[in-house]
């Protein structure tokens, strides 16, 4: 059977618009998927934004309103990237436009606003909605991930998951919309990048409990466009500590957003040890899978040891990649959207999937909680 095609649209013409519609162009790199992704419009209130997606010969349509766009019957799929405080909007539009959506985290600028979203969703029929997140889909992180599910790990002790730039280490760097509670919400850090240390663990079942928060504003001023300094109110680095359980047993479980970790500019790690194994994986070498195990040395006898492997191309959805060479950022990207509309195209089988609405949800609660944690100096449920 031949793929059936899907025209899509994006609403924001900034960094991962752009990431998106360079990913689309590499479809034929995915061996045997059952859709054909075309991109056929594009959304920006800034028309400059615009400009670059005059080279891709699909898009027929360029437009500074999203109602226009929402308003074309031909459309089928949506990717929204903009600023948290206008995600509540698009979403509802587009998700009452009868549109698929691919919606960027943290979906929504806080809870109200996710619970605003799903609501949208429940009361339009037949909607398909996911939240963005593709680090896991690394080949590295899916190994861990199938490693985890094993049961490999025998009783899990502690597991953690983390995501790391330094970028604002340079005090120097203008103020941005990330920094300021108006457009990016109180949780700071965690809506900015939180989805991508929770991904994995809310996948894995492992709903905190408890949560500890940690949270630090380190920069408090940036300078404005004119060079005079401007508030930065919003978390820089959060640390969330937790409780939560695996197979009925409880665990330690951390996951911690940074914009200031020195030596880091983009890089996500996964790690979960147990009685009887362990495994770590992280993108600063994205080839590489750490396992864990008690082995038989010899001449020496029985001993602990971190083994590593080469994890190769392959993660969800099988390319045309050689097995031997090694995935990056792009890759991930291609393959999370592999996902997400096989998904919708109710073919995903068992696959590792995107992030659903309800998970996403989640997570403005367990920021909520953590923030809560942080101004009293305990340990907090998050809210039902």
């Amino acid at each position: 059977m031949s793929a059936r095609t899907v025209n899509v649209a994006i609403i924001g013409g900034g960094l991962m618009g752009r990431e998106i519609a360079a990913a689309l162009r590499r479809w034929p790199a995915l061996v045997d998927h059952p859709v054909t992704p075309r991109l056929v419009a594009v959304c920006d209130i800034n028309p400059t934004a615009l400009e670059w997606f005059a080279n891709i010969d699909t898009v027929r349509l360029t437009t500074t309103d999203h109602r226009e766009l929402l308003a074309d019957p031909d459309i089928d799929v949506v990717y929204i990237a903009v600023r948290h405080d206008l995600h509540e909007e698009l979403y509802v539009d587009t998700i009452r436009a009868g549109k698929a959506l691919l919606a960027e985290k943290p979906f929504g600028i806080d809870r109200a606003a996710a619970d605003a979203i799903l609501t949208a969703i429940e009361e339009t029929p037949g909607s398909f909605v996911r939240v963005s997140s593709e680090m896991p889909f690394f080949p590295g992180a899916q190994w861990a991930i199938d490693y985890v599910r094993s049961g490999a790990l025998g009783r899990l002790i502690e597991a953690k998951c983390t995501f790391l730039h330094a970028s604002d280490l340079d005090t120097a760097k203008p103020v941005n919309w990330k920094r300021q509670k108006q457009f990016c919400g109180d949780a700071g850090v965690m809506n900015d990048l939180g989805m991508h240390t929770w991904h994995v663990p809310l996948r894995l079942g492992w709903r905190p409990e408890r949560v500890f928060g940690v949270l630090q504003d380190i920069v408090t001023e940036r300078p404005g466009p004119d060079g005079v300094l401007q508030p930065c109110d919003t978390w820089d680095n959060a640390v969330i500590h937790s409780r939560a359980e695996h197979e009925g047993v409880p665990f330690a479980l951390t996951t911690a957003t940074k914009r200031i970790a020195p030596g880091e500019k983009n890089t996500w790690e996964f790690e979960a040890i147990g009685m009887s194994g362990g495994v770590r994986f992280s993108t600063k070498n994205p080839k590489e899978v750490q396992v864990f195990a008690v082995v038989d040395v010899p001449g020496v006898g029985r001993e602990q040891s971190w083994q590593r492997i080469d994890s190769g191309s392959q993660s969800v959805w099988p390319t045309v990649t050689g097995p031997n060479f090694e995935g990056g950022f792009s890759d991930a990207i291609l393959q999370m959207w592999a996902a997400f509309l096989a998904e919708h195209a109710g073919v995903l089988g068992d696959r590792f999937g995107t992030v659903r609405p309800d998970e996403a949800a989640l997570t403005h609660r367990i920021f909520a909680a953590a923030i809560a944690s942080h101004e009293n100096g305990a340990l907090v449920a998050p809210e039902a």
